[in-house]
């Protein structure tokens, strides 16, 4: 440590006269200034206990502000450094990381609870929506097959649009949109015979109409357009097409009952007692739990709709149905969720406040209702 920082040395005292040096004042001199000039020992500088956000100088600086004691900056001792406890810091101690995570944890889970969609707003569409689906069934059949032909126009824009924005796929609207229409009326005019027709039709017009565009993605564009026409309006015309029966409006109501008993079963028993997940990759959310208390719901479903609804039905092909459904709806929501983790997406539109857009309302629908087509004429006949 230099000597300058301590103060100019005094004229007087121990270093002698002004005009008088080291060399001059003998070998006594020099041995006392040697004692006298021993470096000081290295001590950490310790913060000064006590200290807090209040009072930053400490108790220490206090006391030594009041006695007007001149004390350098920091203990030079380890003694000198006061042994009670510090104050409670301000903010709160870090947590340690085991801690830290745990914490995280839960307050992950305590937002998981309260993230979802607007209840209060799901119910209020979905009521609105089975008004409208009602009314249309049971008092002008043709109403209905409108509300499919709509259902799955905007359904195609919605997924067209997606595939745009997210992989840059172009697939063509405009034939689709038409199309998908034409194979919804035809269904219900010509059965299982008219939606082929119509299918082919639309898939030829998908690569007609993308030819007026440069090469580039051709494939990928008509691929995709394709595959919309079948996963949309072609599932959905076996709906129209259970529409053409004698029992018809019955039939139709017992394909929606079922798939929305199946899904409010697969929630509420998978909320209350799931843990075993079902397919964690394409949707954390189901579970095993959930999907028997799919089946059971929709098995019970099927029983009393067969036994009630459907002209001839028996309670035990009940079952078979609604078993089936409870399949064919899980896989249809694990169809879609799949899509949606591939575009990178959660909802595949904001048309329906609480729902999402109208994809995310067919997706159990469409693949269960060719299944529901068959059974029941296998059950109980097409007439």
């Amino acid at each position: 440590m230099k000597d300058s920082s301590w103060g100019a040395p005094p004229s007087t005292g121990l270093w002698g006269p002004p005009d008088q040096g080291p060399a001059s004042a003998g070998p006594a001199y020099d041995q006392h200034v040697a004692q006298q000039t021993r470096p000081m020992p290295i001590v950490p500088d310790f913060p000064d206990a006590g200290r807090d956000a209040e009072d930053p100088d400490g108790r220490d600086g206090r006391e030594a502000r009041d006695q007007g004691a001149a004390r350098p900056s920091g203990p030079l001792f380890r003694d000198d450094i006061p042994q009670e406890p510090m104050s409670p810091p301000p903010h709160p101690e870090p947590s340690r990381p085991g801690r830290a995570a745990g914490e995280s944890g839960r307050a992950a889970g305590r937002q998981k609870k309260r993230a979802g969609r607007d209840l209060r707003a799901a119910i209020g569409v979905g009521v609105g929506l089975g008004a409208v689906i009602v009314a249309s069934l049971f008092i002008v059949r043709a109403v209905f097959v409108g509300v499919i032909a709509v259902a799955v126009v905007v359904g195609l824009w919605e997924l067209t649009t997606r595939l745009r924005e997210r992989k840059d796929i172009k697939a063509p609207l405009v034939p689709l949109a038409v199309g998908g229409a034409a194979m919804v009326v035809a269904g219900y005019v010509r059965g299982a015979e008219g939606a082929w027709v119509a299918m082919a039709l639309t898939a030829l017009a998908v690569l007609v109409w993308r030819m007026t565009e440069p090469p580039e993605g051709y494939l990928k564009d008509v691929t995709a357009g394709v595959f919309a026409a079948f996963y949309v309006p072609f599932l959905a015309t076996f709906v129209a097409m259970m529409l053409t029966a004698d029992d018809g409006s019955q039939r139709v109501l017992t394909f929606l009952l079922l798939t929305v008993v199946s899904d409010t079963g697969a929630y509420a028993v998978g909320w209350r007692f799931g843990k075993r997940k079902l397919a964690p990759r394409i949707s954390p959310g189901k579970t095993r739990e959930g999907l028997l208390g799919a089946v059971a719901f929709a098995m019970v479903g099927g029983a009393l709709c067969m036994e009630f609804l459907i002209d001839g039905g028996s309670w035990w092909q009940g079952l078979l149905l609604g078993l089936a459904v409870a399949v064919t709806a899980t896989l249809g929501d694990l169809g879609e969720s799949m899509i949606k983790r591939d575009l990178g997406i959660k909802d595949m539109g904001t048309l329906l406040p609480g729902h999402g857009g109208i994809m995310d309302r067919l997706d159990s629908l469409l693949p269960t209702a060719p299944v529901v087509w068959l059974l029941l004429v296998i059950f109980v006949g097409s007439g």
